[in-house]
């Protein structure tokens, strides 16, 4: 096993170990796939409980600042 001596001239962009030319992209980096697996859709939206139980946060948040806002005003 040899160790890697640095290069003494800073400007030498050429690296002698790769075997790949500068601006060459390896071919173990050529591809960029999302490795994610294969698509698969979902099967079940939102479940009706938790929808509504949302909404009904929302609608209360905003009757709140509503409410707020007209006893600023009077």
């Amino acid at each position: 096993m040899s160790a890697r001596v640095p290069d003494p001239d800073p400007r030498n962009t050429t690296r002698p170990f790769d075997g790949v030319p500068p601006g060459e992209t390896p071919p173990g980096e050529s591809s960029t796939g999302s490795g994610a697996g294969p698509y698969r859709p979902l099967t079940r939206g939102w479940g009706k409980g938790p929808l509504v139980l949302i909404c009904l946060v929302a609608l209360a948040c905003a009757l709140f600042f509503l409410a707020y806002a007209i006893m600023l005003n009077v």
